[in-house]
């Protein structure tokens, strides 16, 4: 078969490698998309902060998204944990910080149906449903074989293809895994209260029992507990799992109904030595995976997005191409520290609740509690959780950044 050639190519086709495909067609690039549309709908949601939805804006996506999507107004944290240093319930608003939402609780396959959508008719963006199976990079170039034969040539390679990546491991870049042990129970809910734009998460020693508000009387559950727990809470018919959740929740929102698909998530965590090797380039949980606590997971993935795409258009600009090691080199640094914070930010949280050990419970509760009574630094640790001051992506910064 004949060689077909891009500027970039994209290999993974969830919500994180078709931004990507967007940005980089956006910008004039040729590009092309590898592989199939995973929409199947499992009970999980996710919390798009307002750089990721300022991305979306910037990809002409956001206007489609956000009538399905719920704001999040206020974040709310309640300490259930038992401890001796049981800190009182805190809440943060968006408009401390000058924001009409922290950010918007969508569906996580609808999100992936609108990107897919604006992807199919995008005139510098070609879809291709099939599989990579090989990559091998060149000085030039680099190349990547699909299961049916294809080889197709590009300056550029993305790895979006997930925590297994395929690409990430032809190229050699090591990563490390670990688990906890716990899963995470998902679903859709309907209750008789209204959420009032409010998401709360519990902390219990068990790990975050969070409930984040969609459309209406709606909102999606993450219930983080030990792995044995949320089986037998996910065996569970849905009348008796909506009373459990009920009471997990301390009625807050009246009676439960479940009102979608369920789902149960091991919990577990990976990262990587490095963000890129010769023409490939790593995004989303091709680079990390995070437990589903703090919505940092997809919104750091998106922010690998953005950043790639300033690494790559500012190599451009000083005549280097997509994939030279100038490009990738300022990925690489542009990269490091927002990851490997978030990473030990959401594992040590994770922990802390986890352990019976009086100092941990002291130190979470203390900091807790100078949160909620120290305006100042209330307010910076908002913005931060939100989008990193320094160094944040010109997409996310403004959402008509050229």
């Amino acid at each position: 078969m004949s060689e077909q050639t891009y500027d970039i190519l994209v290999v993974g086709a969830g919500a994180v490698g078709l931004c990507a495909a967007l940005a980089f067609a956006r910008d004039g690039y040729e590009t092309a998309l590898v592989g199939s549309l995973d929409t199947r709908r499992d009970g999980r949601t996710v919390a798009l902060l307002n750089g990721s939805v300022r991305l979306l804006d910037a990809l002409g996506v956001w206007p489609a998204l956000m009538p399905e999507a719920a704001p999040l107004e206020t974040m709310r944290i309640i300490d259930d944990t038992g401890s001796l240093f049981r800190p009182p319930p805190a809440a943060f608003r968006s408009t401390e910080i000058g924001l009409d939402a922290f950010g918007w609780n969508i569906e996580n396959a609808t999100l992936v149906e609108r990107l897919a959508e604006a992807a199919q008719g995008h005139e510098h963006l070609t879809m291709i449903a099939d599989h990579a199976t090989d990559f091998a990079a060149g000085e030039e170039d680099a190349t990547v074989t699909l299961k049916d034969g294809r080889a197709l040539k590009t300056g550029l390679v993305v790895a979006a293809d997930g925590r297994n990546s395929r690409l990430r491991q032809i190229a050699g870049i090591e990563a490390k895994t670990w688990s906890y042990p716990q899963s995470a129970v998902t679903a859709i809910l309907a209750h008789d209260r209204d959420h009032r734009e409010t998401s709360t998460e519990f902390h219990t020693r068990h790990g975050p029992f969070t409930l984040v508000p969609l459309p209406g009387r709606r909102s999606s559950l993450v219930w983080v507990t030990s792995s044995e727990e949320a089986k037998h809470l996910s065996a569970l018919d849905d009348e008796t799992l909506a009373l459990a959740i009920e009471r997990q929740a301390q009625s807050i929102l009246g009676a439960m109904h479940i009102d979608g698909p369920r789902g149960l998530v091991p919990m577990s965590g990976m990262s990587v030595t490095r963000y890129q090797s010769q023409r490939l380039a790593l995004v989303g949980e091709a680079a990390h995976v995070f437990p589903p606590i703090g919505a940092q997971g997809l919104n750091l993935g998106m922010r690998d997005v953005a950043a790639l795409r300033d690494a790559v258009v500012d190599a451009g600009d000083e005549g280097y191409a997509p994939g030279s090691p100038e490009a990738l080199h300022r990925y690489q640094r542009g990269r490091d520290l927002d990851v490997r914070l978030r990473t030990a930010a959401v594992d040590g949280l994770n922990r802390t609740l986890l352990t019976g050990f009086l100092p941990a419970d002291f130190l979470r509760g203390a900091g807790l509690l100078t949160l909620s009574s120290v305006g100042p630094l209330r307010r910076a640790v908002m913005r931060e959780g939100v989008l990193p001051r320094i160094g944040a992506p010109r997409l996310m910064q403004d959402a008509s950044a050229a």
